[in-house]
Formats: structure tokens, sequence, C-alpha cells
């Protein structure tokens, strides 16, 4: 009898065990990237009178905006982790069609820039995805994300169905949508959503525009539902037939959910972009948004019933010239850091908002929510001394083929990077004079230039500065003008006149200059690299200036992120093993550049910074960052 009873329990756990098994198998196959079981792919996100449903279920959009081009790929992952330890089940991402194609012709999707590992990432992460394909995103970049090469077209109407524009968005998405169609949700992928342009009502400068990228979107395979985004002042020309509106705020209006009801009622709201913070400005204040107001708009849309996404749930970086500028009311490039005072900071570490959110979002979702992840690591290296000085003018023979024309030529329109023009960084303008005077820019300097005659420094223009005198001299003399892209306008009714560099007339003495010499500095990494065979000098006591400064830094063992500083400096650029690191300016608001250390090294790494004006000659590393005095919103 005993043996009978032990064969019976070996039985008992045999079938218990593989039952389990059975159970797990089926869980892991027809589970869906939210962990809950998938009841139907071929019922996608479906907008029924008060709320989504997505495979047949009811269906709460809590989402946040993540941008896969502004931080190292390295970090995709852990940003995606902490999202989903938050208590969010979306993630929602923009496009940058000027990184994508950054010459008429050439695509670029690996590395950094590989959607579709992004967005398998996200499906094994167990997110769904919103996607933003643009062609415009806005998302605060340089054009708000569209490539600077459609500017050489003088008649260019950003934004419309001139056919220019038309003919370059259909080649652009002949090569993107095909790589993201197997990603939708019908198709067993994590898209359940993809987003219409962006913002269009606050531009409404085309009533066909709108319809030709839906049905673009639709003839290359797009099925999921379609949305648009508008803010306050769009709300009203934004919508599109076909296409869910959603609305974007900051604190709650209730007028705007009011009329965004009243024009499509009985469908579900979707606030697309509930802003966590702000950009910030060269020469303002970093921007705060207070954890607990948040939190309190959050609060009070979940008891409406209401879906969301945050915008931006991690900002990241404005790696290299990446940054977009604000038109209003004046004029003003934004800082290197977007970190955008979100839930997740710039260097991926949590916040007050993200805990206050993932304890509001756990007693809404009522279940336990995955751990934390542990933070990264922040390193306080040995202070970096730049020994060796390269001077701007030294440099030149390492930039593109000097242009020689007799009149100004913008940017756009210069005859480099096989006919794309320079998209970012600076160019030099060369002219002869043989006499001093007042020097008028006629707002033709855009954005910033610094005036030399015979390689001395005279003065500055820039969009508030729009006159220098020369000093007089009969015999010939060089004047040269280093005008700055400092980034493009990225929203609103300019983004037609964003071309840089000398876009018109500069007057001395009310005659136009003639006959210059251009030279392109865009400072891509291929001309950091050629610096090497560049006659470097060792530092003296005052070098000239502008110049490039090159020094070492160290890492023991596996490299850590930290953020450099630069007191005594000025402003100019910083790169790291070739990798444009970003801008930095004595202006502030930001006194600290982050450098994750996936761009670092483990043993020697070079550092080279050109600076405009002064130099401290060293850089410090720390182990936190510093944005600067701060406003609250």
């Amino acid at each position: 009898m005993a043996v009978f009873s032990i064969r019976n329990n070996h039985r008992r756990r045999y079938v218990v065990l593989l039952l389990s098994l059975a159970c797990f198998i089926i869980y892991r196959h027809f589970r869906g990237p939210t962990g809950k079981i998938r009841i139907n792919r071929s019922m996608g996100l479906r907008v029924n009178s008060s709320q989504f449903t997505l495979g047949g279920e009811p269906f709460r959009i809590l989402g946040g905006s993540l941008h896969y081009f502004r931080l190292p790929r390295a970090y995709w992952e852990d940003r995606m982790v902490k999202m989903k330890a938050c208590g969010l089940n979306t993630l929602t991402v923009d496009v940058p069609w000027s990184l994508h194609q950054p010459e008429n012709g050439e695509f670029r999707f690996q590395g950094g820039l590989d959607i579709e590992a992004f967005l398998h990432l996200a499906a094994e992460v167990g997110l769904w995805v919103i996607l933003r394909p643009g062609p415009y995103i806005g998302s605060d970049l340089d054009l708000g994300g569209l490539p600077s090469w459609l500017l050489r077209d003088r008649e260019m109407l950003l934004r419309t169905t001139y056919p220019g524009f038309i003919a370059a968005v259909n080649e652009y998405f002949d090569k993107l949508i095909p790589k993201v169609v197997p990603f939708q949700f019908k198709k067993g992928g994590p898209i359940v959503a993809i987003q219409v342009e962006n913002k269009y009502g606050s531009y409404a400068k085309d009533e066909n525009y709108m319809s030709f990228i839906k049905e673009a979107l639709q003839e290359r395979g797009i099925r999921e539902v379609l949305l648009t985004s508008d803010d306050h002042e769009g709300l009203k020309f934004g919508g599109i037939k076909g296409a869910l509106r959603t609305l974007n705020l900051q604190k709650m209006n209730h007028d705007d959910i009011k009329y965004l009801e009243a024009v499509q009622p009985n469908s579900p709201v979707l606030v697309m972009e509930l802003w966590t913070g702000r950009c910030d400005g060269w020469g303002g204040l970093h921007h705060s948004f207070p954890a607990e107001d948040l939190i309190a708009v959050v609060r009070e849309i979940l008891r409406r019933g209401m879906s969301i996404n945050l915008y931006m749930f991690y900002g990241g970086t404005n790696f290299g010239f990446m940054n977009g500028a604000l038109a209003n009311p004046s004029y003003k490039a934004l800082v290197t850091s977007y970190d955008y005072d979100a839930p997740l900071s710039e260097a991926g570490d949590y916040t007050p908002k993200y805990h206050l959110l993932r304890d509001l979002l756990s007693t809404f979702n009522n279940e336990i929510l995955p751990e934390m992840p542990g933070l990264r690591w922040k390193e306080e290296y040995e202070v970096a001394i730049l020994f060796q000085h390269l001077s701007l003018w030294d440099a030149l023979p390492y930039t593109h083929k000097p242009f020689k024309s007799q009149f100004p030529v913008n940017m756009e329109n210069l005859p480099v990077n096989n006919g794309n023009g320079q998209a970012y960084g600076y160019t030099l303008y060369e002219t002869t004079i043989t006499r001093g005077g007042s020097l008028k820019s006629e707002r033709n300097i855009q954005d910033r230039a610094m005036v030399f005659v015979n390689q001395s420094f005279i003065g500055i223009f820039h969009h508030r500065n729009l006159e220098l005198a020369v000093p007089d001299g009969k015999e010939k003399r060089t004047l040269s003008l280093l005008v700055e892209n400092c980034g493009r306008v990225h929203y609103g009714k300019d983004m037609d006149d964003q071309r840089k560099g000398i876009v018109g007339d500069i007057l001395l003495n009310h005659t136009p200059l003639r006959d210059f010499t251009i030279y392109s500095l865009d400072m891509t990494p291929g001309f950091i690299d050629s610096l090497y065979r560049a006659p470097w000098k060792s530092v003296t006591n005052k070098p000239s200036f502008p110049g490039f400064f090159q020094g070492r830094l160290f890492v023991n063992g596996y490299p850590s992120d930290t953020f450099m500083k630069l007191p005594g400096w000025s402003k100019g650029v910083v790169f790291v093993n070739g990798q444009n690191i970003g801008r930095y300016w004595d202006a502030g608001p930001q006194q600290a550049l982050f450098l994750p250390g996936p761009f670092l090294n483990s043993g020697m790494n070079q550092v080279i910074v050109f600076e405009e004006a002064e130099a401290d000659f060293k850089i410090q590393f720390e182990d936190s960052p510093d944005l600067g005095m701060t406003v609250e919103i």
C-alpha cells in the first residue's frame, strides 16, 4: 500500500508539472506586450463611445514619450523598462526625417537610428507603441525634424502640397513606412496607433495637406487607427476625417476638453501630449513643472476616464546640433540638455515625479508593478587638461573646398555634401575691404556671427545687434564673418524662412559686400577625425581664438556616465572620441553637459573643444547634473 501511495503521489506531481508547463507555454504564446491574454489580433485599437478597446477588450492608453535619437542605443532598454515599471503601457515615439535622410537620396536606419530594432525592443519589454512618423514632428528639433536640404529650393513651401515637398515626402515614406508596417498590432507587432503629422492646426497653410499625408500612410500599408494632435490654438483646424483628434496641454483646460467633445462626440478623449516640463533656451532659466501639479493633472485625467501620454516621460539630450529654437516672443536657441523636467532625468535617474506617478498608477491599475531597475553609476573623473591648440585659421585646409561667390550664399545652398548644402555648424565668409566704417547686417545674419578684420576680433552680430564699427584703414584687409546656425525654429509659421548663414546683403557704409570666399565648417565626425593631420601646437598663455583645444580623458575600468563642466570657457562645442556631445555657453542656464558611458572607451579618450573666445584649458567631470537656475512653470 505504501508503494502504491508513493507512485500515486509521483503521478500527481508529474500531472501538475505538465499542466503548469502547458499553461506557461500557452501564456507565452498568446500574451500581448501588456502581458495580458491576446483576444483577437484582427481587432486593433478601436474608438467606441466612451473608451478605447484593444483586441476587443477595454483599454486605457497610459503612455509616455521616449526618443531613440536622444540617447545612446545601449540605453534604450533601460529607459523602456523604467517606463514599464512606472505603470505605463504605451510608448510614443517620433521619427526624425532630418536624421534618417540627412542628404537627398541617402537614408540612415542603422546603429542609433535603427527604428526596427527600437520597435522590436519595445515589444520585448511589453509596451504598446504610438508611432509619429511625421514628416514634421516638431519635438523641439532643428526645423521640427525636417531636413534642411528641402530649403535649397527657393520656392519651397514646407508642410503643404507644394510639388517639391510632396515628392520628397513620398521618397522618404517609401523607405520608412515599409520598415514599420510589419510592427502593426494586426500583424503581431506593438504599434496600436499612428499619428498623422503633428500640430497642423497651428500651421494650417494648405487644406489638402493632411489628406495627402493620411493617404500616403494608408497607401503604404498603414492599417491601425490614425490620430491627429493639436494644442489650444490649433484644435479647431487640425483635424481630418478618419482620424481621432487628440489634445495637448499642461494644465487642465476644461474649455478645450468641452470643445473637443463637441466636435468629436461619442469618442474617448486622449491627451496626446501632457507636457511634464518645458525645454530651455540659452540665456534663460531652467524650467520646472512642480511634481505635485503634474500629478494633480494626471489624477484628474484618469478620474474623467480619459487616456494620456506624457510628453516627455524621458527627454534625453540634443547631441550634436539637433536642437531647435523658439521664434516667439523673440528668437532663442534651445540648450543641449533635453531633460525637460521629465519623470526620468537626462541621465535616466528617478525623480520625485517618477515616484509619485508610480504610486498613482499602481493604485489606479490595482496591481503590483514590476520592480524598479537599479540606477547606473555616475563617475567623477579626473580633470582633463587640454594641452594642444589649433587656431580656426589653421584648421581651414581640412574643411570642404572653399567656394568663391560674388554674392553671399546661405548654408543650405552651398555646393557641399553632394549637392545637399550645409545643415548645421558654422560657415566662414571672407571678403576684402579697403576702408572702415559702419557695418550693418540688415538682419541677414542667421543666427550669430563673430566678425574679424585680419583675424582680429571686432564684434558680434546677432538678432538684437545689427551694426558694428569697422576700424579705419585704406590698405586691403580681410573681413571675416564666422556665422553659426544656432538652431532652426521648430514650431510656428516661419519655418519656410529658416535658411542659415548670410541670407542677404551685408552693408559697409551702405554698400553691399561682394566677392566672398566661403568655408563650410559643419564639424562632422569626418572633419574632426581629419584634424589629427593638422599642425597642433602646445597651448600658450594667449592662444588665438576661435580655436580648437585637444586633450585626453583617462577612464580606469568600465566607462560610466558623467557630466562635463567648463568653468572659465565661453561658448563652443565639445567632441569626445569624435562624437559631438553638444554646445556649451556661459550664457546658461545649462552648466554641465551629459556624457554617457557608451561614448567613452576604457583607457584613453580624445577630447576636442571648439571655443569661440575664452578658455580655461581644462574640463571638470562631475557625478551630478547642473541645469542652472530654475523657474517654476
